[in-house]
């Protein structure tokens, strides 16, 4: 009986095919591989666009001017090996993203501290006012940080950190972003891990390094990510409190390299290969940690 129900169903789905083929109608299957289609064009067609630019930029960085006038200019040259030398060893751009690596990996390990005793002490335990504290920290984000370089230029010259690593890195420690995404993931382990870990005796330093470190891996993971993304990029603060050129950063570098004209016409070659250095190393940790970064922006939604 089931192997005559099975092949009428097959006659009845032959049948069907046969009829939207005659009358021109499409079937559900052909019109969802459509759809899919369609979404697959879409999104090939964005990530084109996204790419075409750093595509560009790297073409440019091969040539010996990096003037680009007509189609036949993107085609690339044979300066890259020149153009990034003379950018890293001539230009000292090696230096400046020496510089953005030490201050990025500083501002990485202190917020993370910072934002999980922070987000431990409002979870989990009993702090007077916690909650009123926590508004008070997500209202720091309502404040632009170029209001805040006012007061902390003067605050950095009498501490004497001025032209320093320090200067770049302790005003950044704290990031209410970071405590944020905390302690959504924290309020999300299931209480009874928490409920056990008291029973046995378990102190707060015990309980940070065995429980919620090893449990937040791929969150903490895509957070350090999303901290050294923002602070590779930072440009506007440490033009501001760097006088040394020596101790500056990559993205100020980068405008010393625009600043350098050569025979009164400017070396985009140069520009764009010290935009191509610049840019590999978020981009290399992005593709790296792809899966956690996901994880956490998935975090942030909820």
């Amino acid at each position: 009986m089931t192997g005559a129900i099975q092949y009428a169903k097959r006659r009845f789905e032959s049948a069907r095919a046969a009829i939207g083929a005659e009358t021109g109608s499409e079937t559900p299957e052909s019109t969802t591989d459509l759809g899919a289609a369609g979404i697959h064009f879409q999104l090939w067609l964005l990530a084109g666009l996204v790419l075409f630019p750093i595509l560009v930029t790297v073409v440019v960085s091969t040539k010996q001017q990096g003037i680009v006038t007509s189609l036949p200019d993107l085609l690339p040259g044979t300066y890259a090996v020149e153009n990034y030398r003379e950018a890293i060893v001539d230009y000292g751009f090696g230096r400046f993203m020496w510089n953005s690596l030490l201050m990025s990996v500083v501002i990485v390990v202190g917020k993370l501290v910072v934002s999980v005793l922070a987000a431990m002490a409002i979870v989990y335990y009993r702090v007077p006012y916690k909650d009123l504290v926590f508004l008070f920290v997500l209202f720091t984000l309502l404040l632009p940080v170029p209001v805040r370089f006012v007061p902390l230029f003067q605050l950095m010259n009498d501490l004497g950190w001025s032209n320093s690593l320090l200067a770049i890195t302790v005003p950044y420690i704290a990031s209410a972003t970071t405590v944020f995404i905390l302690r959504q993931h924290f309020l999300s382990i299931p209480t009874s891990i928490v409920e056990t870990a008291k029973l046995d005796g378990v102190g707060p330093v015990k309980f940070t390094l065995q429980v919620l470190v090893p449990m937040s891996r791929g969150v903490l993971v895509g957070v350090s990510i999303i901290m050294f993304v923002y602070a590779w990029n930072q440009y506007l603060w440490p033009l501001v409190i760097i006088d040394s050129e020596a101790n500056q950063v990559a993205q100020v570098g980068l405008q010393l390299l625009q600043g350098d004209v050569q025979g009164g016409q400017l070396s985009w070659s140069l520009v764009m290969a010290g935009s191509v250095l610049t840019l590999l190393p978020p981009l290399a940790l992005m593709i790296l940690f792809r899966k956690p970064l996901l994880e956490t922006f998935a975090i942030q939604q909820k």
